[in-house]
């Protein structure tokens, strides 16, 4: 499209379960990334599109793929965007709690930077470093 977005990545991002599962049965690369780096799972994960992300999940995406862009994964990018659902799904799938950025910030750092109380909780019951430091400490 004219984002630079392969289908995959924008039916991903707009939470279009039915075209991500057709895409799959015609052999779309599913760690194909976009002209920001960024590959399906992780616009999926930004869009809060839970389902999407389970689906992208099962189909052998990678949980811990950076974006190019930033050095963001896609549970860095949902804390980020705060949305609480697919951070838990995330986690409960094994995502790295401590991944960070290229500026040094985890999902933790981002969840309290914008204040979501219930992402911020979440990720401290799941073992998150309260004292963790981005690049400028």
């Amino acid at each position: 499209d004219d984002g630079g977005r392969a289908p995959l990545s924008r039916a991903a991002e707009k939470g279009h379960e039915a075209v991500v599962r057709l895409l799959f049965e015609q052999g779309a690369d599913i760690e194909a990334k976009d002209t920001s780096g960024r590959a399906p799972l992780s616009c999926a994960a930004a869009g809060g599109h839970e389902a999407v992300v389970r689906l992208l999940l099962e189909q052998g995406a990678d949980i811990e793929a950076k974006d190019t862009s930033d050095g963001g994964t896609p549970l860095w990018r949902a804390a980020k965007v705060l949305h609480e659902a697919v951070v838990r799904l995330l986690l409960k799938q094994g995502a790295d709690i401590e991944a960070k950025d290229t500026g040094g910030r985890t999902p933790l750092s981002w969840a309290a930077k914008k204040g979501r109380e219930a992402v911020v909780r979440l990720l401290l019951e799941q073992g998150a470093a309260i004292e963790a430091k981005d690049k400028d400490g």
